[in-house]
Parts: C-alpha cells; sequence; structure tokens
C-alpha cells in the first residue's frame, strides 16, 4: 500500500489527509491509532501523548443512558469519585483518634486536590454541551443508548472522543452522518480543540476551513502540502507539471543510454563505458506518474419537458405514532426548481423526499404530480434493490439506451469502479459500493424530476465533481437532501429547511441560505435585548420594593460566589506557600556548595520541577474559576 513514508505532526496541526478510494488513508490513521500494524518503520511519540480514533462506521453502545455513556469519556474522574466514596465511607466507620483514620483523613483531602486538578466540577457541564452541540437533546440525556440508529450512534462516539481531548484526534469521515447545523458546529469546535486534528474528509468546505497542512497519499508515496485543500489542488496540479516533464527528460535519458549500449555492447574498446552505463541505468531512480484520470463528462439522458408544476403537496400531514413529522404541508415544486433540503436529523428530510417519490404513505392530504412529469429516486436503501447475481457492468447495461451505451466503462470509472472492478459480481460489492452503482444505475434513466436522498455519502471528490457537473447542464427539476456545502453551492437556486412540522423556503445558493440563517440570528439577538432593555424600563418600582429586590439579588449572587471565593482564597493560600518554596529552592541552588551533595542536589532538583508543575495547575484552576465567578455575576 505505501513505503517509507515519513512525517512530523505538530500539537496543534490541522491536517487533511487525501487520495483517491484505496491509497490507504483509513489503514494509517489506524496504524498511528495502534489499531494495526506497520510491516516496518517506527511511530514514536512523547509519552503524555494520547490517540483518539474514530472510525468510519461499525459503532454501537448499549446499557446506558445517553448522559452516562458521554460520561465514560471522564474515566479518570469518575475513579477518584469512586476513591473518593470509598474513603469517606471509611471515615465514617473509623475511630477519629485511630491511626488509621488519620491517614484515610489524609488521602481523602489529596483525592478532593486531584478531583480538583482534573476540573471535575465542570464535567456535567462540559458533557452536556458537547452532546448539545451535536444535535442531542436535553431530553435524550436519559435515554439508553440502543434506542439509537447507526447515525446517532456515530455521533455518541464522537461525543465520547472530543469529551476524552486526546493529543492527537483521528476523525474519519467524521461529517457523513451529521447536519448543516451540526456540521457547522463541529468545525467551530475544531478550530478552536486543543490539539492536533487529522482528518479525512471528502467534504471540501470542511477541510478548507479547518486544515492548514495536507498530506496527499499516491503510488504508495506521501507528499506534504503546506495548506488546506483548495491550496493541494493548486499546487498538486504545479507539482505534476513540473514531475511529467521530468519524467519525460528522464525517459529520454534511458532511451539514449540504452541506444549507446545496444550500439557498442559487443565492440571492445567500448566495453568500460557500456559496462559504467548499464550500471548508470540499474542504479536510475524511476519517476513514476499518477495516471491521470480522463476527463470524465456524464451527462443526463435528455428528458421530456414537463408541465409548470413538476409536484404539489395540499395540506399534507404525516406522523409515525405519536410523533408528527408534518401537519397541513402546503408546497408547490415548479419546473427549473433545483432545490437542496436542510434541517436537523429527524426533522424530515427523508420522509419528505420519500413522500415526494411515493415510497411513503402519509396520513392526510394529497400529492399532486405535474403534467408530462417522470420521476427518479435515489435513497441508500435502494442499494438493496440490486441484482446480486448480475456484474457491474451489466446492472447499467440493461437500463442505459443511445450515446451514453459507449461511455458506460467510464461512467463507471467516475463512480469508483476500475479496471476488472466492473466484472464484480453485486453479491461481493461492499454497502458503499452497492450504494454508488444504484446511483449509476439510477441516473441513467430519462426523467423530468430527480430527488436525491444524500447522493454523495459514498463518493470521492473527483466523483462528486462529475455529478455536480452533469446536475449543473441538466434540464429538469431535482431536490436534493444533503449537508454537503461544496456540492450544493453552485448546483441549487432554493433552499427548503424542515423542522418543527413544516418547512420553509430560502431563495438561492446554500451560502445564501447561511447568510440569511445568520441574519435571522442576530435578529433574534437584538429583540430579546430590546425586550430585556424595555422591561428594565417598567414603570418605577418604590424604593422599598426596589431595594428590598437589590437586597435579594445581592443573596442569589453570594450564595452563588461563596464556594468560587474559598476556592480562590484556599488556591492564592496554596499558590503563596509554592511561590515560597520555590523562591527558597532558587536561593539554596545559587549557593556553590549545593551541589556538593550530589544525591540531595537531584533530590532538591526534582523538588524544584514538582513545585513549578503544581504552580502551573493551580494557577490555571485560579484563572478557571475567576471565569466562572464572572459568569456568575
Amino acid at each position: 500500500m505505501f513505503e517509507d513514508l515519513s512525517c512530523m505532526i505538530g500539537p496543534h496541526d490541522r491536517i487533511g489527509l487525501v487520495g483517491s478510494n484505496g491509497t490507504g488513508k483509513t489503514t494509517i490513521l489506524k496504524i498511528i491509532a495502534g489499531l494495526v500494524q506497520a510491516d516496518s518503520g517506527i511511530i514514536s511519540k512523547a509519552r503524555f501523548v494520547t490517540v483518539g480514533y474514530l472510525q468510519q462506521e461499525g459503532v454501537a453502545v448499549s446499557g446506558r443512558t445517553l448522559y452516562k455513556e458521554a460520561e465514560s469519556a471522564f474515566e479518570d474522574v469518575l475513579e477518584v469519585q469512586r476513591e473518593l466514596e470509598e474513603a469517606q465511607s471509611n471515615l465514617e466507620s473509623l475511630n477519629p483518634e485511630s491511626e488509621e483514620y488519620a491517614e484515610t483523613l489524609e488521602v481523602y483531602g489529596e483525592l478532593q486536590h486531584k478531583l480538583e486538578d482534573l476540573d471535575a466540577f465542570r464535567m456535567k457541564s462540559k458533557v452536556e454541551r458537547v452532546l448539545m452541540g451535536l444535535g442531542f437533546f436535553v431530553s435524550d440525556l436519559e435515554r439508553m443508548t440502543e434506542e439509537f440508529s447507526g447515525g446517532w450512534q456515530m455521533r455518541i462516539e464522537l461525543a465520547k472522543l472530543l469529551l476524552r481531548e486526546p493529543s492527537i484526534l483521528l476523525l474519519d469521515e467524521p461529517t457523513n452522518h451529521l447536519d448543516l447545523e451540526t456540521l457547522q458546529w463541529l468545525e467551530e469546535y475544531l478550530r478552536n480543540y486543543n490539539g492536533a486534528v487529522i482528518l479525512v474528509s471528502h467534504d471540501r468546505v470542511f477541510l478548507d476551513s479547518l486544515c492548514s497542512r495536507t498530506l496527499a497519499l499516491s503510488l504508495g508515496k506521501m507528499e506534504q502540502y503546506a495548506g488546506n485543500y483548495s491550496y493541494y489542488e493548486q499546487e498538486y496540479a504545479k507539482r505534476r507539471e513540473l514531475k511529467v516533464q521530468s519524467f519525460k527528460n528522464q525517459q529520454q535519458r534511458i532511451k539514449e543510454t540504452q541506444e549507446f549500449i545496444d550500439r557498442f555492447r559487443y565492440k571492445a574498446t567500448k566495453a568500460r563505458q557500456v559496462q559504467s552505463r548499464i550500471k548508470q541505468l540499474e542504479k536510475t531512480e524511476i519517476i513514476e506518474i499518477e495516471p491521470e484520470e480522463s476527463g470524465i463528462r456524464f451527462d443526463f439522458p435528455q428528458p421530456p419537458a414537463s408541465g409548470r408544476i413538476v409536484m404539489e403537496l395540499k395540506d399534507l400531514s404525516k406522523s409515525y405514532g405519536a410523533v408528527e413529522v408534518f401537519e397541513n404541508l402546503d408546497y408547490k415544486i415548479e419546473r427549473g426548481d433545483r432545490i437542496a433540503v436542510v434541517g436537523a436529523n429527524g426533522a424530515g428530510k427523508s420522509t419528505l423526499s420519500r413522500i415526494l417519490a411515493s415510497a411513503e404513505a402519509f396520513n392526510t392530504g394529497q400529492r399532486i404530480v405535474g403534467h408530462n412529469v417522470t420521476l427518479s429516486y435515489f435513497a441508500q436503501h435502494q442499494a438493496e434493490e440490486l441484482d446480486p447475481s448480475k456484474e457491474v457492468l451489466d446492472t447499467i447495461e440493461e437500463i442505459a439506451e443511445g450515446e451514453v451505451r459507449k461511455k458506460l466503462r467510464s461512467l463507471l470509472g467516475s463512480f469508483l469502479f476500475h479496471d476488472d472492478d466492473v466484472f464484480k459480481k453485486v453479491s461481493v460489492l461492499s454497502g458503499g459500493e452497492k450504494s454508488r452503482l444504484a446511483l449509476a444505475k439510477m441516473l441513467l434513466k430519462p426523467a423530468n424530476f430527480l430527488i436525491l436522498d444524500e447522493p454523495t455519502n459514498h463518493l470521492d471528490m473527483k466523483s462528486k465533481k462529475v455529478l455536480q457537473e452533469a446536475l449543473s447542464r441538466y434540464d429538469g427539476s431535482f431536490l436534493i437532501v444533503s449537508h454537503d456545502r461544496a456540492f450544493l453551492e453552485p448546483i441549487v437556486n432554493k433552499v427548503i429547511e424542515v423542522g418543527k412540522g413544516t418547512v420553509r423556503t430560502y431563495i438561492g445558493s446554500i451560502s445564501d441560505y447561511l447568510a440569511k440563517k445568520r441574519e435571522e440570528k442576530e435578529s433574534a439577538s437584538r429583540s430579546v435585548k430590546t425586550a430585556v432593555q424595555q422591561s428594565s424600563a417598567a414603570p418605577e418600582q418604590s424604593d422599598k420594593e426596589r431595594k428590598r429586590i437589590e437586597a435579594e439579588r445581592r443573596q442569589q449572587l453570594s450564595v452563588k460566589l461563596r464556594p468560587l471565593k474559598q476556592k480562590v482564597e484556599a488556591l492564592e493560600r496554596e499558590i503563596g506557600k509554592l511561590e515560597s518554596r520555590h523562591k527558597e529552592i532558587e536561593a539554596a541552588m545559587l549557593d556553590p556548595d549545593f551541589y556538593k551533595n550530589g544525591a540531595e542536589a537531584k533530590k532538591i532538583a526534582a523538588e524544584r520541577k514538582e513545585v513549578e508543575q503544581h504552580l502551573a495547575r493551580a494557577f490555571d484552576q485560579w484563572d478557571t474559576i475567576q471565569t466562572e465567578m464572572e459568569k456568575v455575576r
């Protein structure tokens, strides 16, 4: 897969790991994480460095509530808490006059200090902040983890990983199961993450926004680029051009050398020169060029023109038991609409696409198909409907008509079926391969209205570009459920947001929609501020009433601040003692006789290091508590 790879990962690096499918991106992450053994070579890291790995799929947890499962990320804190409870229980049963009681009391104090060092009092707020950021609700916290589907299971695993805060985060396609809002939260969280992040993703905007370095895998080698994905693309083209030129020059030199050898091989006077050139050829390291993918262009079969109204939903309601997804929904799709469907996971995006495609029944209302509308629908489950006994090429040959039949191998290449892959039986394909084949098959049917539910989930950058360009040239209407901003940006002219039993329409591209959402949030924030100001400008209270309210507020504030102030005072006393001891040690070490006693000098030097570490931790805690006090105030 690869040979002699070397790279350095810095403590705050943001690295995008890129390369075609099958080049070994996931394997490298697993090797770094210690899940796969390399055949040779060394991975060296400092003792304190921890590695966290999020795999693509296959994660499932059960047996605990969501909160308890996320809390398990703080195993070190939970262990100290267990020890503290055990010590407290022992104290209750021991004689206060006994030596064992004194020892246990000392251990109890040390454990309390340890908990403070581990920032335990903020654990609950951290757990809730990360879970809410990843799209869970407060009502989900006490739900059992086995109640959550595959995509939500991946979010639970991601939450635990973020809460552990490893030195290096290895994320393999973390955006696959995230909606747009959650994706933006994760982007911001990782931007501020206090560690290194290595990211495998086919989401161009995500890579561009986060990464300042790119590692590209190709032909078993790894090249480094000092920029994000867009920088890598431009720089790769320049490097390839230079490499192609070097390859041509090398091939010319090899040809000339070989011609000299063939010409003078049997001439005694040239024997030494011939041998020299033979050795030169043997030592030549041949320049390898990654085969450039031919400019694949795919166009949809020309569909018949539809009427002005493509589809209409009237007074439509849909629910699953007590859960209401849509209520009295009215929506009209017109010819020329190119719609992106967005919204939180579980809001009803896929349900809407299935209703439009007539793949899902609804409770009440009407679904009216427009004049001359021919519909084609892609959903992940369609991969299950492929005939397992057929080969990949046969599967799409039975659908293809006209000119496109001549380009079937190229089309399959654009969906990552290369060379002999086209002769594989459907039964041996992976889940991702089946999805890609189902998408290719669906796109070959002549239709003037396309409904695509997460079509890019198993596509790499090049495949997405082929599909994106085909959609930009497509004459019909389409509706796409997706969170891939770079894919949607140039091809959609409407965005519909699904949620709260209805849909809202935003005219324009994805970036227009995101800008509008930001405006709405800012406007809502201003409204709240105005309401607060208006309420504060309410009719004047009596002087006595005002003083009573102020006294109550001061009392409430005092109650909240008291434990924090006590911690600050204790920390300040501890810092004072540590600083005094540090000065004593520094003064002692300035004495010329200090190092005469080697063992004692070593012991005091070690103490100085320990004092400095305690000081650093104490100042960090002091700063954290000061921030908490500011929030309370």
